[in-house]
C-alpha cells in the first residue's frame, strides 16, 4: 500500500522552495514512512512505494516532479529503474542509499547519503532543481 502526504500548512519554520510531487522508493518501511514524512514537512506532496518494479509500473508522464530512490533494492535496482526511465523521459533523480557514491554517477542526479537529515534532503532537492535547470 502506498504511503501518501500532503504538504504541511507551514509555519514549522523549515523554509519551502515551490512544493514538488515526489515518487519515494524505498524497500525499509520505516525509512520511507520518515522519508515521506520529512518531504511533508518540507511542504511536498510525497507518495512512496517498496518496489522499483511497482515504481516502474506506476510511473506517469507528468505525475511527478522527482524520482527518489534506493539504490540497493530487491530484484530491480534504483539504478536500473532510473535506466529503464530516463529512456522514456527525462528525470529530475535523487539516489538515497547507504551505498558510496560511485566514481562516475549517473549524470544529472543527486547523491543522497543514508541516513540524512530534513537538512540534508532539503539540499538534495535544491541540487536535482539546479541539476535540471
Amino acid at each position: 500500500m502506498p504511503t501518501h502526504a500532503t504538504p504541511s500548512p507551514g509555519g514549522d519554520g523549515l523554509p519551502t522552495a515551490k512544493p514538488l510531487r515526489i515518487l519515494v522508493v524505498e524497500d525499509d518501511p520505516a525509512t520511507l514512512t520518515a522519508t515521506v514524512e520529512m518531504l511533508q514537512l518540507l511542504g511536498h506532496w510525497a507518495t512512496g512505494v517498496k518496489s522499483a518494479e511497482v515504481a516502474r509500473d506506476r510511473f506517469i508522464e507528468g505525475a511527478f516532479d522527482v524520482l527518489m530512490t534506493d539504490v540497493g533494492l530487491p530484484a530491480l535496482s534504483g539504478l536500473d529503474l532510473v535506466e529503464i526511465l530516463q529512456v522514456q523521459r527525462k528525470l529530475r533523480v535523487i539516489f538515497a542509499t547507504g551505498q558510496r557514491r560511485p566514481e562516475r554517477p549517473v549524470p544529472d542526479t543527486v547523491w543522497l547519503q543514508k541516513p540524512f537529515s530534513v537538512e540534508a534532503l532539503q539540499a538534495a532537492l535544491q541540487g536535482v532543481e539546479r541539476a535540471a535547470g
